[in-house]
């Protein structure tokens, strides 16, 4: 896609995998961060990590395998608490051990059955290794995030003030949330080859928790969120072929760093201190 402006392959295939992930991530990194359910992302991520374990011992397709086992938390994360009758914070925490007990025991008995497979990748991510079809596939999720914001941006924005005034008002919060949690499940698994399992929680948190030291509305963090996905994990590629660094654990770092100056230098920081002043003065 983008072969006329980056001559070589390698170097593009990268660059656009990394693009489309982040931008993708980056939205609904502010879906998950401002409704309050940052735990999804880590345990659809281990669910994907479980699932490629699966595909690996079995000899399947290990995108394929990340894809069912991240869609196979999304649908038993709403049954299980409404079932259970449990906060869903303790559904996901005990989804996430799970998947994790599964995913380690694979890799486990692959090791002691000597089937020689690197979960290197996996864990930290190889995005010289993708195919055109998986970047393909990243950017119809990409593109499919963008327009589920844009045309339910309105039921988005109720849903994140309150979920139960949303309920109350007429617009169909279950449907909604299935369908969110649909597209975090096929983001997660098509994303984990690039960045790793263990890596890719950093893109659906950090990007939204940076955007929200400047943004004041949802709007604007649904703007920036994405844009500083992408320029940070654009730096990182662009350094890691540089400097011939690993792409996926060097982008994380910039990350943190990356969050760090926006607390020390955020607007709304300043903002937090002149009132404490006032109050103190009073």
């Amino acid at each position: 896609m983008l072969e006329f402006l980056i001559p070589n392959n390698m170097v593009c295939h990268a660059t656009e995998a990394m693009l489309f992930a982040s931008v993708g991530c980056g939205i609904l990194a502010v879906l998950i961060t401002q409704m309050k359910i940052s735990s999804i992302g880590f345990t659809m991520a281990h669910g994907a990590f479980a699932g490629a374990a699966v595909g690996m011992f079995f000899g399947l397709n290990i995108t394929l395998a990340a894809v069912v086992g991240s869609i196979l938390i999304a649908f038993l994360l709403g049954p299980l608490s409404d079932k259970a009758r449990m906060p869903v914070d303790t559904i996901l925490g005990v989804l996430f051990g799970a998947m994790m007990a599964v995913a380690i025991f694979f890799y486990a008995w692959m090791v002691q059955l000597g089937m020689g497979y690197d979960a290197s990748a996996l864990m930290f991510g190889s995005v010289l290794s993708l195919y055109r079809e998986e970047i393909y596939g990243l950017a119809l999720i990409m593109l499919l995030v963008i327009g589920f914001v844009i045309v339910f941006y309105k039921e988005i924005s109720s849903m994140i003030f309150h979920m139960k005034i949303a309920e109350i008002s007429g617009i169909k919060t279950r449907p909604m949330m299935y369908v969110l949690l649909f597209m975090i499940a096929l983001m997660v698994a098509l994303t984990m080859p690039i960045v790793g399992g263990l890596l890719l929680y950093v893109w659906l948190v950090t990007p939204a928790a940076i955007a929200y030291q400047f943004c004041g509305t949802l709007k604007q963090m649904m703007i920036a969120s994405p844009i500083i996905a992408g320029s940070i994990s654009l730096l990182g590629t662009w350094l890691a072929f540089t400097f011939n660094l690993p792409i996926a654990p060097l982008s994380a770092v910039l990350f943190a760093f990356g969050f760090l100056v926006a607390v020390i230098i955020s607007p709304k920081r300043k903002i937090s201190r002149e009132k404490y002043g006032a109050v103190k003065k009073e």
